[in-house]
Parts: structure tokens; C-alpha cells; sequence
């Protein structure tokens, strides 16, 4: 609105009392409206949204609120902060050092404990004030200081108590730090950095709250006959004799000690540092105030409490200072290939963090991660890490090496199979691995040509490349290589042969057999490579009988079967633990690789003795990375947490859940056309006219960037990017996923009432 009819400060100023007193004014009038035509329902339309706003806005501070409305319109949210910010920086060199320390020449190490610094834990356990304070006062001692500093405008994930939270894990959390952390020993004194006077003072219970604290009244002298607004100053994390003798509006002077820094669990149950906040409006608080804001407010709350710095003198280059989302999206753009896509390219995420099932950005908002199927067993678990930390610790070296951990991976792999697939190699990525699997076929079958499915991708070598319609019938392909045939997608949904069609896996099966026979009668074939369930061509489950029919058909013109089990296998689909167990079938080779080590870089194929033999034909074969001790490490603790944890049950469990309420949804928004999939993968098929099936590509891709402003991480897939895919870590939960189909329903609502998306 500010933008199409400027608005005033004045205006600004009483807009939010007016808005509020409008919504009153309504349920006055309806009241008096309802009782005289109690049948008329439209006269209460309105009131049911009222009565959840008008309690919330009842609780918003006016002045507050006056500083959001200020910010919102690009004004400076406090409009008397400058004036106590030019204040404070006139008296540099006159105040009195808060440690007793010049803090501009004495050795300060610049502490970050922001969402992504590893000294913070992923697990929240992890963080408690004795974990913590040994990780800090570790660096400090490494780096031969006494004294640490930081925090100011720094995002963190240390505050998991309710007092921080939201409403539910998707809502946003007060994360952004309003003060700067002095870290010291405890018991070190503090010092008054200006002459004031006690405001107020507690001893706050809550843990991770402020524990003993002190704020402190400050009245500038006019400069130049201008009236410097008073402001105040905020010392949290104290000992609990700090607030001995003191006395509201009592003086105190310039360097005066102030107190001396707490110790847990009374300080709060943090480690031993004093916080200092620099506060321009209390809000008519009148002790207790924030020390966190949510970063959606974090403009206004930043010039409600300007950097306390102004106060320590500690130089800029110091303190550690958040980087702008925009600053990194131009360093990418320079330093960063252009066909290295983003994300959400209208509004990237900074991700810095993961844990479970969940991941975290820079300003520490998390997000249900339902579209990443690379961390199987969940982002950053302690078994795998550990696994790998302790094998890099000990050693890393390649497979010219007899070693165990490579041995007893093997052995434990090959052992979920059946037979006759004994034989592994491993690679560093399921990109190499499919590409190896080619070079096996061909040396097994003297052939060269593969049938593969439109739409597919394999990976992104240049033979996997010429061997993914996806790509190279796709923007900047070339088309299919004489060795590379298409066959049709078995999709039941908009394809020829539907899914209640019983017929339609053998009808299918027939179609890619006249391929296979094409290929056979000409230079012959080597191999028929698909994914078990089809995931870049829209998550598609393969129909019953196909796949035994095409592999029946392959082995009949000489070819072998090739597995592409990259995105399904180890029980994402909950009822097996390879997509190709539920056809019925063994395949000749079986490709791995994403959820294999739960990120790390890591890729296997699985064969039979027999094709293992016609590969060692000469010509040896080595990944310096694949099968890696350090890799043999991670893959063996990512398999043991997947059957330790019953994650393949919790995939069946967990999956179907989400599949009921998709279907549930389906009956409410017509743009749902189809839901298909098993466990945790799933995809959802938007439309706009189900009876005509024609693909919703742009809402789809509206639905996901909105999906992700609600908190949820999910995806899109199919040749016309219209289906949702839904495959996060195994170990989402039932709660996730009645969180995830809340913000599925509310976005699909959001599409119905706005129409199709620009």
C-alpha cells in the first residue's frame, strides 16, 4: 500500500489502533445486526476470524506495533534510536571497560555460535551448559584468550525451550540474538559502562532465560540543546550475589562493579558469559525483556535494540557478523557454474544445518525435509558421523588394500540380497555406479546397445547422459545415441493402459518388448536398464507384471538386466527392502547409491559371480574413492542404523499414513489428480481437469515454493514437473507428516481461491 500511496508518520502512527478498533466496530455492529435477524448466517461471516485476530492483536504492544508497521514500509522502525546511537558513539573512549579490560587492544576471540557453527551440536541434548562451555572455553584456550565475544544479530539454534517456541515445529522460533555474549570465567566482576540507575532486576527460574539479571536506566544529557532520549542496558547470566543490596533507582556510577558472571545451572543453565543488550524502548516491560527475536521481525527488533557494541568497543573485525542472503547469491553467481541450479531461485534457502529429519537455515527457521532421500537414516546421525570420524581418524585409503571395513560391508550388504547377486564393486557415486554397470553388461554380453525408459535419468556422465531421455531430450540434449532406445513409461495414470486396466503390466511389458526385439534383430542388445520405480518420470510405480515380462523378454534377445535402485532401495518402500523384490524378479546387476552412506560419497553394484568373471577381462578397475575405508564406514553404520532402528518398518508405517492423507486431500482439492507410491516414496500428480489429466507444471511448482514458506521441503518430478514428490529421511514421523498434509491443504486452498499462479 506504502508503496502505491505513501503514508505518513503520522498516519503510520495511528494505523495500527484504527485497524484494530475497525475489527472491534464489527462485532459491535454484528452483534446488534445478529440480534435483530437471528437467521441471517452471513451477517456472522466474518466474525469467526475476527475473534482469533483480535485477542492476538489485544497482546501486541502498541509501540511495537507501530515499529513493525514503520519497518514494514521502509522507515527506521524506532524513530529515536539513531538519535541514542550517535549518542553512544560520541562517547567512545569515555566509557568504562565492562571486564575491567580495554576490550579494544586486550585479545578477544570472536565467537559464533550460530545455526551452522559446529561448535553448537545438532542434537539439542548436546548443548547443555557443561558440553557447551567445555567446546567454548577449548577454542578459547587454543586461540590463548580470556575473554570471547559475540552474538549480536546471530541466528541460533540454542534456544529449545517452550519460551522460544511457535505453536509446532513448523512455526518460527525466536532465533535472532539482541545482545552480545561476553564470555569469561565465572565469578569474573563486570562493570557499569555509563553512569545510570537501577531499573530493575530478578532472578528469572525459567531455564535458558536470563537466570539473575539487571537492567539499568540511562539519561543523556541534551547534546546541543537536542534531548537524547533515555535508554537502557540489559546484563542476563549473572551470579546470584550480583543482585545483593541493589535497589530500584539506585545510582550507579561509571565503572562501578556491577556484578560478576553466573555459573549453571542458577544462571540460567547457560556457560559462564554475561549478555549485554542495548534497549532504546522497553515496551513497558519491566524487567524480563527478550533476548531473541523471531527473524521475520528482525529489522525492527534490531533498531529496538541497536548493537550493544557501541558500548564494549570490541573492534568490528572481532565480532562475527551474518552474511546477507543476496551477498551469497552474487558470490554464486560469480564463483558458480549458471546450470548449477537452485532451489527456490525466486527466494533461495541458506541451508546450514540438518538433524533428523529436519533442516535448518541461516536465520534458524526449520523446515520438515521431505524431499531428500541422500541422508537415509536422517541428517547428520551420530552413528554415521562417528563411524566416519573415527575411520578418518585412524586411516582412509583405497581398495588396493586388504581391510575389514571393506570386507564386512560387502559380506553385510550381499547378504540382504538373493541369489545368485554375491559380488559387489563400489564407486563414488550412483552416477559411476550405473556407468559401471553399463561397462559390465557389455563386457558380459560383447553388446553395446541398452533399452531404457523415456523420461529416465541414470546420472550425469556423458554415457549416462546419452542414456537419460531426461536429459538429452530435454533442454540442451542432443537426442538418443544410435546405441540407446526408448521405450514407453508404464505410467497408469496418463498413459495408455490404466491402472484399473489389470491387463495394463503385461500391455505395457508388450510395447518395450517389441523395442527389445527391434534392438535384438539389429546390432543386438546388451542390457535393458530402469529404475524399479521411476522417480524423475514422476514416481511411478510400475504396474503388476511388467517388469517380470520385460526382464523375461530381455534374457530372451541376450541381454541382461540392470536394476537402477538408487532412489528406492534399503526399505524406503516399507513393505520391501528392494523395489525389485516386489515384482517377483532378480536382476542381473543392481545399482546403489544416494542413501547408500547417508551422504557420504558412495555408490555400489551388486552382480553375479559369473558377470563379475567376464568383466575381469585385462583391464582392471579402480575408484580411488569408491570403497574407501572411511566410505566402507559410513555405508556399514547407515545400513546397521537402518535395521537397528526398524526404519523400513517405520517407512510402511510412517508412508502409509502420509499416502491416507493424501487421499484424504484428494477429495478436497480437484487439482490432486493422482496419488501414487510405497512408504516413503511418494508423489502426488496435480491437474487442471481431471478428466482430461492435463498437467498442472506451474501450480505444481507454485505449490512447492509455497510449501516451503509454510516449512515444508518437497519437490517436483515428471517430464511436465507436475508432480509432487514426497521422499524425505526414514525416520519422518507420523507428527511430521500430519504437519507436512496440514501445509499441503492449506497451500492447495490458497491455489483454489487465487487461481492458476502467474
Amino acid at each position: 500500500y506504502d508503496e502505491v500511496a505513501p503514508l505518513g508518520d503520522r498516519e503510520l502512527a495511528v494505523l495500527f489502533p484504527l485497524a484494530t478498533m475497525r475489527l472491534c466496530t464489527s462485532v459491535c455492529l454484528s452483534a446488534r445486526q445478529q440480534a435483530d435477524r437471528p437467521d441471517d448466517a452471513y451477517l456472522a461471516v466474518s466474525q469467526g476470524p475476527i475473534a482469533a485476530t483480535l485477542p492476538k492483536l489485544a497482546a501486541t504492544h502498541p509501540r511495537l506495533a507501530h515499529y513493525l508497521l514503520r519497518a514494514a514500509c521502509g522507515r527506521p522502525a524506532v524513530p529515536h534510536s539513531a538519535s541514542v546511537v550517535a549518542w553512544l558513539g560520541a562517547q567512545a573512549g569515555a566509557l568504562a571497560p565492562l571486564t575491567g579490560h580495554d576490550l579494544a587492544t586486550t585479545p578477544v576471540l570472536g565467537l559464533n555460535l550460530g545455526a551452522g557453527d559446529p561448535i553448537v551440536s545438532s542434537n539439542q541434548a548436546d548443548n547443555d551448559a557443561e558440553r557447551l562451555g567445555r567446546r567454548i572455553f577449548d577454542r578459547m584456550a587454543e586461540a590463548g584468550v580470556e575473554i570471547a565475544a559475540g552474538g549480536y544479530d546471530e541466528p541460533r539454534l540454542l534456544y529449545a525451550s517452550d519460551a522460544y517456541a511457535g505453536g509446532n515445529v513448523l512455526d518460527e522460533r525466536r532465533t535472532v540474538h539482541l545482545g552480545v555474549d561476553v564470555t569469561m570465567a565465572a565469578g569474573s566482576p563486570i562493570y557499569a559502562p555509563l553512569d545510570a540507575t537501577v531499573h530493575a532486576f530478578e532472578r528469572v527460574a525459567q531455564r535458558l532465560d536470563y537466570g539473575p539479571m539487571i537492567v539499568l536506566r540511562h539519561d543523556p544529557p541534551a547534546i546541543d540543546g537536542a534531548d537524547v532520549p533515555p535508554f537502557f542496558t540489559l546484563y542476563g547470566h549473572l551470579s546470584e550475589d550480583s543482585l545483593d543490596g541493589l535497589a530500584a533507582g539506585q545510582n550507579i556510577t561509571k565503572g562501578e562493579q556491577l556484578g560478576r558472571i553466573g555459573s549453571a545451572p542458577t544462571n540460567g543453565d547457560w556457560w559462564p558469559h554475561v549478555h549485554v543488550q542495548l534497549i532504546t524502548d522497553l515496551l513497558d516491560i519491566s524487567c524480563n525483556f527478550d533476548g531473541a527475536c523471531r527473524a521475520s521481525q528482525r529489522s525492527t527488533w534490531l533498531s529496538i535494540c541497536p548493537d550493544p557494541n557501541l558500548l564494549l568497543g570490541i573492534p568490528d573485525d572481532v565480532l562475527p557478523r551474518p552474511e546477507i542472503t543476496d551477498q551469497r547469491a552474487e558470490r554464486r553467481r560469480r564463483r558458480i557454474g549458471g546450470s548449477v541450479r537452485l532451489s527456490y531461485p525466486r527466494r533461495p534457502l541458506t541451508i546450514v544445518r540438518g538433524w533428523k529429519q529436519y533442516l535448518y537455515d541461516d536465520t534458524g527457521r526449520q523446515y520438515i525435509d521431505a524431499y531428500n532421500n541422500v541422508p537415509h537414516v536422517g541428517h547428520a546421525h551420530p552413528r554415521v558421523a562417528r563411524a566416519v570420524a573415527e575411520q578418518w581418524a585412524t586411516l582412509n585409503t583405497n581398495t588396493r588394500y586388504l581391510h575389514d571395513r571393506l570386507l564386512d560391508y560387502a559380506d553385510a550388504l550381499v547378504a540382504r540380497f538373493p541369489a545368485p547377486l554375491s559380488v559387489c564393486f563400489f564407486t563414488a557415486s550412483g552416477s559411476e555406479a550405473n556407468e559401471l554397470a553399463l561397462r559390465l553388461a557389455r563386457a558380459h554380453t560383447g553388446r553395446r546397445d541398452v533399452v531404457v525408459m523415456d523420461a529416465a535419468y541414470h546420472g550425469h556422465t556423458t554415457t549416462l547422459i546419452d542414456a537419460s531421455p531426461f536429459k538429452h531430450d530435454g533442454p540442451g540434449g542432443a537426442g538418443a545415441p544410435s546405441w540407446v532406445h526408448t521405450s514407453p513409461i508404464p505410467d497408469t495414470y496418463c498413459g495408455r493402459y490404466r491402472a484399473d486396466d489389470a491387463s495394463a503390466g503385461p500391455r505395457y511389458a508388450s510395447e518395450v518388448g517389441v523395442v527389445i526385439d527391434r534392438v535384438a534383430a539389429g546390432d543386438g542388445l546388451s542390457a535393458y536398464l530402469a529404475e524399479t520405480c521411476p522417480s524423475v518420470a514422476g514416481q511411478i510405480m510400475l504396474p503388476p507384471g511388467f517388469l517380470a515380462e520385460v526382464y523375461r523378454r530381455t534374457r530372451a534377445a541376450g541381454g541382461l538386466c540392470i536394476a537402477d535402485e538408487v532412489q528406492t532401495g534399503f526399505g524406503r518402500l516399507g513393505r520391501v527392502f528392494w523395489a525389485f523384490e516386489e515384482h517377483g524378479v532378480v536382476p542381473d546387476i543392481v545399482v546403489l547409491g544416494k542413501p547408500i552412506a547417508n551422504g557420504y560419497p558412495m555408490g555400489a553394484v551388486v552382480t553375479t559371480a559369473d558377470i563379475a568373471a567376464s568383466f575381469d577381462n585385462g583391464m582392471e578397475f579402480f575408484s580411488t574413492f569408491g570403497g574407501s575405508t572411511a566410505a566402507a564406514a559410513a555405508a556399514m553404520a547407515t545400513l546397521a542404523v537402518t535395521l537397528d532402528e526398524n526404519l523400513q518398518a517405520n517407512a510402511t508405517a510412517v508412508g502409509g499414513e502420509l499416502s491416507r492423507g493424501l487421499v484424504e486431500l484428494a477429495g478436497t482439492h480437484e487439482v490432486i489428480g493422482d496419488v501414487r507410491g510405497a512408504g516413503l516414496f511418494v508423489g502426488v500428480e496435480l491437474v487442471r481437469d481431471r478428466s482430461t489429466r492435463e498437467p498442472a507444471g506451474d501450480e505444481a511448482g507454485w505449490v512447492v515454493d509455497r510449501l516451503r514458506e509454510r516449512g515444508v521441503l518437497a519437490g517436483t518430478d515428471g517430464p511436465h514437473h507436475n508432480v509432487l514428490k514426497l521422499r524425505g529421511p526414514l525416520c519422518l514421523s507420523t507428527g511430521d507428516v500430519a504437519l507436512v498434509l496440514e501445509a499441503l491443504d492449506g497451500t492447495l486452498g490458497e491455489q483454489a481461491e487465487h487461481g492458476r499462479p502467474d
